[in-house]
C-alpha cells in the first residue's frame, strides 16, 4: 500500500483540482468535489489556498434555474509568462506567453552565433522578450530551449549542425535571469505542443522535419526519451547503406536525403544556385519544374520508407508531421500514405502538423507551465499567435 504524509497528500490533492480546473476551463466547486471524490470541505480550503496564490479566480457564477447559483472558477493564466525560444542552426525563434499558452507574442532572430557567442546572443533575446511585459505576481516562471540535436539531464549532448555540445546553458542562464531553465530536444518539444493543443491521443509519434529529422515519442501520455536522451534519432537510421556520410559519423542516413535542409541543398546544387529557400523551392514545384517535382518524389519516397519502420516499431495511434512540404503540398500526406505497406497502417492515422512553425515554441511553453505548477498533463486550446 502506498501512504504518505499529509502535505504529500495535500499537494497531490490540490495538484489534481488545479489540473482539472485547467481542463475544465470553468468549474464549480461541487462539480470539483463530485468529480475529484474528495469532500467539499476540503475542495473548499484547496481552492481558497489556490486563489490566495494567484493560481485561481472567481469568474461569476454558473447558469442554473435551481437553489443557489454556484460560484465559478477558472485558472488565472495571466498570472505569469512562460519564454520559449527554439534554437536553431540559422534563426532563433523566441514566443512569450501566458500560462495557458495564450496571447503568444513572437519575434524571429538571425542566428550566426558560434560556441563563445550563443549564450550572450540567448541573453539578448531574453533581456529583449521581456523588457515590455507588464507585471503579474510570478512574472517569468520558465524558459524552455529547444535544441537541434540531442539533450540529457539539461545538458546539450549533440548539435549535428551547430557547435554547441557541452555548454552550459542552463548554469549561464539561471545565474544571469534567477529564473529555471529547460533544454529539450525540438521533436520531443513538438510532439508535447501537438498533443496539449491539437492531438489529445494517448500514443502519438510527432516526426520534425527541419534542418534534420527528429522524431518525438509519446506513450501512455508520456514523452520517451531513452537511457540517455537519444530516443527518436530518427534522422540517423539509415537508408542507404555506404550512402552520403552524415555529421553523426554514419553513411546514407534518412535526413540526408529527407530533410529540408537536405532538399534544398540538392535543388540549389541541380540548378547552379549558391542558395535555395522554402519559397524558391515551392515556386519551382508549381511551375512543374522536374528537378523539384523529382525531389518532392524522393521526400516521399525516403518518408515512406522511415514510417514504415517507425509503424512496426512503435505501433502508435496517430502519426504527426511537421514539414514545410506537408504544409505547402498538403496532397503529399495522402501520397506518403498511399505507400505504407505495412499491415498496420490501418490502425494509424496519418495527420499534418496542427501547430506547424509554433508546435516547438509551445511545446517549451507547456514544459515551463506543467514544471511551475507540477501537474502532469495539460490540455488547452490552440492558442492565437501575434508579432511583437
Amino acid at each position: 500500500m502506498i501512504t504518505g504524509s499529509k502535505e504529500l497528500i495535500r499537494d497531490m490533492n490540490s495538484h489534481l483540482i488545479l489540473e482539472m480546473i485547467l481542463k475544465e476551463g470553468t468549474i464549480s466547486r461541487a462539480s470539483l468535489a463530485k468529480s475529484s471524490g474528495l469532500t467539499k470541505a476540503t475542495v473548499s480550503a484547496i481552492v481558497q489556498k489556490l486563489i490566495e496564490q494567484n493560481l485561481v479566480i472567481e469568474v461569476g457564477n454558473d447558469n442554473t434555474t435551481l437553489g443557489r447559483k454556484p460560484i465559478l472558477l477558472t485558472f488565472h493564466a495571466n498570472c505569469g509568462y512562460a519564454l520559449s525560444i527554439d534554437v536553431n542552426a540559422n534563426t532563433i525563434s523566441a514566443m512569450i506567453c501566458n500560462l495557458k499558452g495564450e496571447n503568444c507574442r513572437l519575434k524571429l532572430y538571425p542566428n550566426h552565433a558560434g560556441r563563445r557567442e550563443i549564450i550572450p546572443l540567448l541573453i539578448t533575446i531574453i533581456r529583449d522578450m521581456t523588457a515590455s511585459l507588464d507585471p503579474t505576481p510570478y512574472g517569468v516562471v520558465g524558459i524552455g530551449l529547444g535544441i537541434h540535436g540531442t539533450v540529457y539531464e539539461n545538458q546539450v549532448t549533440f548539435t549535428p549542425y551547430s557547435p554547441y555540445e557541452e555548454l552550459p546553458f542552463q548554469e549561464v542562464l539561471e545565474q544571469e535571469f534567477g529564473v529555471p531553465i529547460y533544454l529539450e530536444n525540438e521533436a520531443n518539444l513538438s510532439v508535447i505542443g501537438e498533443h496539449t493543443f491539437y492531438y489529445h491521443t494517448p500514443n502519438l509519434i510527432g516526426i520534425s522535419i527541419h534542418t534534420g529529422i527528429g522524431v518525438g515519442i509519446l506513450i501512455n501520455n508520456q514523452l520517451y526519451t531513452g537511457a540517455n536522451g537519444n530516443a527518436g534519432e530518427f534522422g540517423h537510421s539509415i537508408i542507404e547503406p555506404n550512402g552520403r556520410p552524415c555529421p553523426c559519423g554514419n553513411l546514407g542516413c534518412l535526413e540526408q536525403y529527407a530533410s529540408e535542409r537536405s532538399i534544398l541543398k540538392q535543388f540549389a546544387s541541380v540548378k547552379g544556385l549558391e542558395h535555395a529557400d522554402i519559397d524558391v523551392f515551392v515556386a519551382a514545384c508549381h511551375k512543374q519544374d522536374d528537378d523539384a517535382l523529382s525531389l518532392l518524389e524522393d521526400f516521399i519516397r525516403y518518408m515512406s520508407y522511415g514510417i514504415n519502420n517507425l509503424l512496426n516499431t512503435f505501433n502508435p495511434d496517430m502519426i504527426v508531421i511537421n514539414s514545410s512540404f506537408t504544409t505547402y503540398f498538403p496532397e503529399v500526406l495522402r501520397q506518403i500514405q498511399n505507400r505504407l505497406q505495412n499491415r498496420m497502417r490501418m490502425h494509424c492515422i496519418l495527420v499534418p502538423s496542427g501547430l506547424q512553425d509554433t508546435s516547438i515554441l509551445l511545446g517549451a511553453a507547456c514544459l515551463c507551465i506543467r514544471q511551475f505548477l507540477g501537474i502532469q498533463h495539460l490540455k488547452l486550446r490552440k492558442p492565437q499567435e501575434k508579432p511583437f
